[in-house]
C-alpha cells in the first residue's frame, strides 16, 4: 500500500471512532479509491494515561506505545496520527523511536486558535485531569503568547464526571451536563476561546455540539492536518 499513514488510537476507542469518522466524512469522496488509505492501530489495552501521569508507580503507557511506533514505522507510513491527548505526555519518548513524523494534536490545536479567532488573549482549557497535570497545554498555550486559563476543581469535576462516567463508561454524551461546564468555564475565566483538550470531550463535541462559543476542538483539527498530510502525500 502506497501512501498511507497510521493512526495509534484506542484511547479510547469511541472518540479514535469520531476521529475516523470525521476524517472519512471530510475527504473529498465520490468512489472507494478517493478514500485515505490508513492502518488503524485500535491499542485499546494501553494503559491509563492519566492514572501514570499522577502516580509513576502505575503501569506505564510509553512502553507500548512507543513499540507500537517501533513496529508501524516498519512499514514506512507517511506520518502518525495520534487522537489522544494526554498520550502527548509521551511524545517526545514516540518521536525518538522513529524518524516518521508524529502529528502533534496539542501543538496543532493552538496554532488554530489564531487561525479561528485573531483577537483572543484568554484561552481556556477543559481536558483530562493528566492533561492538567501535566501542563501539556499550559506550555504551547503561553508559548504562543496567549494567557492560560485552568478549570475551576468544580469544572475538572464535572469534565471527569463525563469524560469517565458518561461516555467511557456508558457512551452516552449528556448535554446538560457538557454544555453546562462550558458555560460554567466561560462564566468563570471570561475566556476568549476554549479548547477541548480530550477526545472524549471531542466525542461530545461532535454529538451535543456548543454552536454560541468560540471552541477550539482539538480532534476536529487533528482530522483537518491529518488530511491535509495525507492528500498532500498522495500528490506526491
Amino acid at each position: 500500500m502506497e501512501h498511507f499513514f497510521t493512526i495509534i488510537g484506542g484511547m479510547g476507542t469511541e472518540a479514535t471512532e469520531t476521529y475516523i469518522h470525521q476524517l472519512n466524512e471530510r475527504t473529498p469522496a465520490n468512489k472507494d479509491q478517493d478514500y485515505l488509505n490508513y492502518i488503524l492501530v485500535n491499542h485499546a489495552t494501553v494503559p491509563d494515561r492519566t492514572s501514570y501521569i499522577k502516580d509513576h508507580s502505575q503501569p506505564n503507557p510509553a512502553i507500548p506505545l512507543v513499540n507500537d511506533i517501533k513496529i508501524q514505522s516498519q512499514l514506512k507510513p507517511d506520518f502518525f496520527a495520534l487522537p489522544c491527548n494526554t498520550a502527548h505526555y509521551f511524545y517526545d519518548e514516540m518521536q525518538a523511536a522513529t524518524d516518521i513524523p508524529i502529528l502533534h494534536m496539542p501543538r496543532e490545536a493552538v496554532k488554530e486558535i489564531g487561525k479561528k479567532y485573531p483577537e483572543a488573549r484568554r484561552i481556556g482549557l477543559i481536558a483530562t485531569e493528566g492533561t492538567i497535570y501535566d501542563h501539556i497545554y499550559d506550555h504551547e498555550i503561553m508559548d504562543a503568547g496567549y494567557e492560560f486559563l485552568a478549570p475551576s476543581q468544580s469544572v475538572q469535576d464535572q469534565t471527569n464526571k463525563l469524560i469517565y462516567d458518561c461516555i467511557k463508561d456508558n457512551n452516552v454524551v449528556d448535554r446538560q451536563l457538557y454544555h453546562g461546564l462550558v458555560q460554567q468555564m466561560f462564566d468563570e475565566t471570561n475566556c476568549d476561546a476554549l479548547v477541548l483538550g480530550c477526545t472524549e470531550l471531542s466525542l461530545a463535541q461532535d454529538r451535543e455540539p456548543v454552536t454560541d462559543k468560540p471552541m477550539i476542538d482539538s480532534q476536529s483539527i487533528l482530522v483537518d492536518r491529518s488530511l491535509e498530510l495525507a492528500l498532500k502525500a498522495q500528490k506526491g
